[in-house]
């Protein structure tokens, strides 16, 4: 194996880490079944409140208002109860938002704002405690399979918006679709995390420990930080994808609506290939070289997506694009829990720092296409892989002195 990622943890009966991985990839699909299925009926909900463009983007800024708070705080909260409280109680905000928002869609904005926001703010937080817990499943079975789970919350989108298609196709009502969704997310993923392993051996959640090092405390670690730098380029390449890539395709290449949703659709499957069998590769190679490969893939993309003379190359460039996006965020959140004693806190401040480009991308390239155009723009993508490539030694695990 390239790299060792498995020098702190203590080994647990091969049973409970087979149950702990199965919940935790239970974790991942749920939250992007969730996430997906009200993404799914915002067209509905804009329709029924008679929203422009301007009030809509207003209302859907609840939802990231509700996870920038939840991700700072989620560290001492991770640390104090665990993954696997913090991961249920979660699940159910996130079910009570997700049911607030659909029911006040009939009634007005105002219970929707609520809604977003208590959705945004559980997501913050379900989604630290499920990469936490994704880290310790990682090291009992001593191999990367974190990139995996991050693919498990893509297929859990991808079911929730083709779900969700079918629902508005059948005619069936906001209230009711998202509804059933809450109650099954909660009822599935509360099930699963009671079996998530503890998230470090000294420790049990809610044993009343004293963290080994307070969020505080991780915000001024120079590892931690240069991991949430590397971890924001690589978020930065997947919004601004998963936001501009059909428009740029259209408006840039001059094709037509379908084949520009389809160009986003090979970005989709290029990330998701990348993430399922991106392990292997981690395990053989180590994390820093594999990382390196892939941002030299991923700028060759984007350079290709932008100027390639035909659609076919864009087309070509979209598929690199998305393989070197894959990766680098799942990394970066195995890097900052090489210490499950550390890990909630560090994950946390990761998070935080890499969320803020998910945030900033898409506007950013706003902005940006404004005055050069969106195609050109989008040049900055292959900046930061440059900058991600030069520091990718920042993700190489922490050996078990380093971590005492």
């Amino acid at each position: 194996m390239g790299e060792n990622v498995n020098d702190i943890a203590t080994p647990i009966a091969p049973a409970a880490v087979r149950a702990a991985t199965t919940a935790t990839y239970a974790a991942f699909i749920g939250s992007g079944f969730a996430f997906a299925s009200w993404a799914s009926r915002i067209p509905q909900v804009r329709d029924h409140l008679g929203l422009d463009p301007a009030a809509l983007g207003l209302v859907l800024l609840a939802i990231a208002a509700g996870s920038l708070l939840a991700l700072p705080l989620s560290g001492p909260v991770v640390t104090r109860i665990g993954s696997s409280r913090t991961v249920m109680a979660m699940a159910g905000l996130l079910g009570v938002g997700l049911a607030i928002a659909a029911l006040g869609s009939m009634a007005g904005v105002v219970p929707v704002v609520i809604g977003l926001f208590l959705l945004g703010f559980a997501n913050g937080a379900w989604d630290v405690a499920m990469n936490v817990q994704g880290t310790v499943v990682e090291q009992h079975l001593g191999k990367s399979i974190m990139s995996r789970f991050h693919a498990g919350f893509s297929l859990g989108t991808v079911a929730g918006a083709l779900i969700g298609a079918g629902m508005v196709a059948l005619h069936v009502s906001v209230a009711a679709h998202l509804v059933v969704v809450a109650v099954l997310v909660v009822a599935a993923v509360v099930w699963q995390a009671a079996r998530f392993v503890a998230d470090h051996e000294d420790a049990e959640p809610g044993a009343g420990d004293t963290p080994r090092v307070s969020a505080l405390t991780a915000w001024k670690e120079p590892r931690t930080l240069l991991i949430g730098l590397f971890v924001l380029a690589f978020a930065f390449a997947e919004g601004v994808g998963n936001d501009w890539i059909s428009v740029a395709a259209i408006d840039g290449h001059h094709v037509s609506a379908a084949l520009g949703t389809l160009a986003f659709a090979a970005f989709l499957t290029a990330m998701t290939v990348g993430r399922w069998f991106g392990p292997g590769l981690l395990d053989k190679y180590g994390r820093t070289p594999v990382i390196r490969v892939l941002t030299v893939i991923g700028i060759a993309g984007v350079l290709l997506f932008v100027f390639g003379p035909s659609p076919a190359w864009a087309f070509a460039g979209t598929l690199l694009w998305g393989l070197g996006s894959s990766l680098g965020f799942p990394v970066g959140m195995s890097a900052g829990g090489d210490d499950p004693r550390r890990a909630a806190a560090r994950v946390s401040v990761i998070a935080s720092v890499g969320y803020c480009a998910f945030l900033a991308g898409p506007p950013t390239i706003g902005f940006l296409g404004d005055e050069v155009g969106v195609l050109k723009a989008l040049v900055v993508i292959a900046v930061l892989f440059g900058m991600a490539a030069l520091i990718a030694g920042v993700v190489r695990p922490l050996k078990a002195a380093e971590s005492s």
